[in-house]
């Protein structure tokens, strides 16, 4: 049943590798045999396992009509589940924003998340984690709405062409700015990502790996599937939620390597000069991890190489990848 064959999330334009190129994704990236990248999935819907051609939800559910639900990814590595305890505590604060009741208690919601990775039996990979308003009518009167309704998918994915870590990532600015937080707060992760979706659009139009996002002040807020970091004399640094990043699980994690090499950090709002003036920039998140930024709207960022306190950062990350985290099966 277990397959190494991941499903890649976004494979933008292909870098070939160079002679010195030593990063490699946590998961290499291959074609998909199925949608989740693993022969006969087992998707999990409200309590119960289903096949992946039997796992279905309803036309009426709010999740589909409105966007109306919130979401988490989630990575697993080497057996254990990496920052759960943390993922579970955003989606249930993007639950309470919205005024949507999570249908289990964090235990229980854990254990259901480690069971569908038992029973895809997997060691590595993704997890996508849903909590929709559920079934209703066509109003969008979330009311309506009795039974929010849960869905756990597991998957063996990579976000990017193993090449594009090798080599870095070509980044674009986008004419789609980010959601401000008085029309939808990014802090909320939401069913609804268009905002995002415009702007990889963009950045497919513009041949790049990724769209760098603007707030409505001019300022960088985000990509669309990521944070984003720059290093300028040693000094790490990173936009604030208030200038509409999400509160990223790894941009945390990357605080607290930081941290642990001695390495200044300091979350404070960037222009797009900070970013092109950079000695290097990187982008992390859940499904990305952490990639490497070597071009920006056509600009080198330093050598135009990835950066040596990037790759110190990869290396550590991928350490603590294999070695913490919510172990899945009895014998981790």
């Amino acid at each position: 049943m277990k397959t190494t064959d991941p499903a890649v999330l976004d494979e933008p334009k292909i870098h070939e590798p160079t002679a010195d190129a030593v990063i490699e994704p946590a998961i290499e990236g291959r074609p998909r045999r199925t949608a989740v990248g693993i022969k006969e999935a087992k998707i999990y819907i409200d309590g119960k396992f289903y096949s992946e051609a039997d796992a279905k939800i309803s036309v009426f559910d709010h999740g589909l009509l409105y966007g109306d639900g919130i979401f988490e990814g989630i990575r697993f590595y080497n057996g254990r589940v990496f920052r759960v305890g943390e993922h579970l505590d955003r989606l249930w604060d993007s639950a309470r924003s919205i005024c949507l009741e999570v249908p289990m208690a964090k235990q229980g919601m854990t254990e259901a998340i480690l069971e569908t990775i038992r029973q895809n039996q997997l060691r590595d990979g993704y997890i996508r984690l849903l909590v929709t308003r559920g079934i209703g009518n066509l109003g969008l009167n979330p009311m309506q709405c009795k039974s929010p309704s849960v869905i756990i998918i597991v998957a063996a994915i990579a976000l990017y062409h193993e090449n594009l870590y090798r080599k870095g990532l070509t980044i674009v600015t986008c004419a789609t700015r980010r959601c401000n937080p008085g029309a939808l707060n990014p802090a909320v992760k939401s069913l609804n990502y268009l905002n995002n979706v415009m702007a990889r659009i963009e950045a497919n139009l513009a041949d790049a790996d990724e769209a760098l996002m603007l707030n409505d002040a001019g300022n960088v807020a985000e990509c669309t599937a990521d944070n984003i970091f720059i290093v300028k004399r040693g000094q790490i640094v990173t936009p604030p939620v208030t200038a509409g990043a999400l509160r990223g699980i790894t941009r945390s994690v990357v605080f607290e390597m930081a941290t642990e090499f001695g390495f200044k950090t300091l979350k404070a709002d960037i222009t797009r000069h900070d970013v092109y003036a950079a000695d290097e920039c990187f982008l992390t998140g859940t499904a990305a991890e952490i990639a490497p930024v070597v071009k920006v709207d056509g600009r080198s960022i330093g050598n135009g190489k990835p950066g040596p306190i990037t790759m110190r950062i990869i290396a550590r990350f991928r350490e603590m990848t294999r070695q913490t985290g919510t172990p899945i099966f009895e014998q981790d």
